[in-house]
């Protein structure tokens, strides 16, 4: 027989991004491959909505061989200042936070195509290993998270979420990690979905991001996207208002890494 003892020590409450890893569906829909895509695509917007504001002409979409998946745009750069109510750089703010991003109030996008403030937090939330950088002031800013917990990997080559992880201890430590030229700006987030979260069979699909991408582009005038797939052999894809027909092809040269 059901217990009828009913009271409030009953009731659990989820804080933060916990209840994104708790009820992931209840964000992207799924853990499928369309959940996948989903993630994906409210980074895009994240740069997209910059685009829309006048800011950034062109995005850039890699998918990398090791099943990690990055997103670069030359826009105006997530904030690195500090958040008066939270104590927190604008960029923790950005990827902690539900709900915290420039689409609320005054000054905020005239237009807007991602969760309304959830989608880069909730990205982050579902991936074993997010790292972000960030041009502005001069300077690269870097800060890296842990299924969402910001922290640092002590990588030894390449960037893995296999490394060792160490969460930060005290306040917001967003790294200074390099040099830029005065007025270079912008964003680049690089992420690896969680496998605790999504299903095994979960991939991104070239074709459909290819066509997303395209439409996105004839709808936002000035806008380019491009695309790299260097999963199997490499292909690309360049997708802009102008191109009539999108062009898709394999090449053995590779794009700049950063």
């Amino acid at each position: 027989m059901a217990s009828t003892d009913y009271n409030a020590r009953h009731l659990s409450v989820l804080e933060g991004l916990e209840a994104v890893r708790k009820r992931p569906g209840m964000y992207i829909g799924s853990t499928d491959s369309r959940g996948l895509m989903h993630c994906l695509w409210e980074v895009i917007d994240n740069s997209v909505d910059e685009a829309l504001a006048g800011h950034g002409t062109e995005i850039s979409v890699l998918l990398h061989a090791d099943g990690s998946v990055e997103v670069r745009d030359r826009a105006r750069g997530i904030p690195v200042d500090i958040e008066p109510k939270t104590g927190l750089s604008g960029v923790e703010v950005v990827f902690t936070k539900l709900h915290a991003g420039g689409k609320f109030g005054s000054g905020s996008y005239a237009a807007s195509g991602g969760l309304h403030g959830v989608g880069a937090s909730v990205v982050n939330a579902l991936s074993e290993r997010l790292d972000v950088e960030v041009d502005r002031n001069g300077r690269t800013y870097r800060m890296s998270f842990h299924r969402g917990e910001p922290g640092r990997f002590a990588d030894a080559g390449e960037p893995t979420p296999d490394a060792p992880f160490t969460p930060f201890e005290n306040g917001s430590e967003l790294t200074v990690v390099g040099k830029v030229a005065k007025g270079v700006t912008g964003t680049r987030v690089r992420y690896w979905a969680d496998r605790q979260i999504f299903t095994k069979g979960a991939s991104f699909q070239t074709d459909d991001l290819v066509t997303r991408a395209r439409q996105t582009a004839f709808l936002v005038p000035g806008l380019t996207l491009d695309i790299v797939d260097d999963r199997a052999e490499e292909r690309r894809a360049r997708c802009s208002a102008t191109t009539a027909a999108s062009r898709s092809s394999s090449s053995s040269s590779r794009p700049t890494r950063r």
